[in-house]
């Protein structure tokens, strides 16, 4: 008669396997069920009774409070984070408004493939309660495949291109603002109109160009549009190539702050003068604006309302609600640029 080895104890493993999800999805759900689907949760219950598995009650009551806590999602390098002053505006907007209800917001970066999957590994970890994405880029954005999934809080700061029926966002009006500034360098006679966009897998520089092109209508010509990646840089490299391409040209809107200032740069550069010889818009309306030579006229973006109403859409969708989707106005601000 053989001795009958003692039958192993079931694992989170083998629950994982039995129901055909991960084996994260099982652990949120003996976490108490935060961002799983209704029908990921019956498929693990039923896998745990098949298994046999049992379940750490102690463990599961710590792990089922809530993190008390709010991460800035970045999907940008870390030298953007300190060159452009928007993202320092909105984080410390949002951090305010969370500060009010006595929530810590949490910076985390998620510019590179690495520091998204980072990133993901640390909200799937329950570490936060949702996330407040801030620029995001299409065809970058894989890892919100795996936070929308798990049904993470989550809204974005600008249209989530590829997810804008998934998640919520609170955004400025980028078309019209985009209008309403070309519209102004028309009103005071500028007839040769050029444009260096943003980034075109994000929704501002999608939304500033179409804007800049429906203005125009029938004058617009495509050797006046240049493209930039919203660094000063880019805008410098894109005014030379406007100039070079189009040496006839009487103003420029650049589809953010920085790169109108590059513009200037390059306009300085080549001796010509602003606003005599060519006028010079931005967007943003940020700390820089009135630091260039001359100071920018520009279309100011409400980041601090932006921000505060991304934080409470986000806490209402931690607590249950549907996630909204909200645009704001921009305004014109005139200075000696245009």
């Amino acid at each position: 008669m053989t001795e009958q080895a003692p039958r192993r104890r079931p694992t989170i493993d083998d629950v994982a396997r039995e129901s055909g999800v991960s084996r994260g999805t099982v652990s949120r759900v003996l976490n108490g069920g935060h961002w799983v689907s209704d029908e990921a949760r019956v498929a693990v219950e039923r896998a745990i009774k098949q298994t046999g598995y049992r379940i750490n009650p102690h463990a599961r009551n710590l792990a089922t409070s809530r993190a008390n806590s709010v991460a800035f999602l970045l999907t940008e390098s870390q030298d953007r984070l300190f060159e452009d002053p928007n993202f320092s505006t909105l984080m410390r907007s949002a951090a305010e408004a969370l500060a009010e209800r006595d929530i810590p917001l949490v910076l985390l970066m998620a510019g590179s493939d690495d520091e998204q999957r980072r990133a993901t590994d640390f909200i799937m970890g329950g570490h936060v309660d949702g996330a407040l994405l801030v620029s995001s880029h299409r065809g970058r954005e894989g890892f919100l495949k795996t936070l929308v999934e798990a049904e993470v809080p989550v809204v974005a700061c600008g249209v989530p291109l590829g997810y804008e029926r998934r998640i919520g966002f609170v955004t400025a009006d980028d078309l019209d603002g985009a209008r309403d500034v070309v519209a102004y360098l028309g009103r005071i006679g500028r007839r040769r109109i050029a444009t260096i966009t943003g980034p075109l897998d994000t929704s501002g520089g999608v939304g500033r160009l179409n804007g800049y092109t429906q203005e125009l209508g029938d004058a617009f010509d495509e050797r006046l549009v240049a493209n930039g990646d919203y660094s000063r840089s880019s805008g410098s490299r894109a005014m030379a190539e406007l100039l070079d391409r189009a040496p006839d040209l009487d103003a420029v809107f650049a589809a953010n702050d920085a790169m109108a200032a590059g513009a200037l740069d390059e306009l300085r550069a080549r001796g010509l003068r602003v606003p005599e010889d060519i006028a010079v818009a931005g967007f943003d309306d940020a700390p820089l604006a009135v630091r260039t030579t001359p100071p920018l006229t520009t279309m100011r973006q409400p980041f601090d309302r932006i921000a505060r109403e991304m934080v409470r859409m986000l806490l209402e969708v931690v607590e249950g609600g549907t996630a909204g989707r909200m645009t704001l106005p921009t305004e014109l601000v005139v200075r000696e640029s245009a």
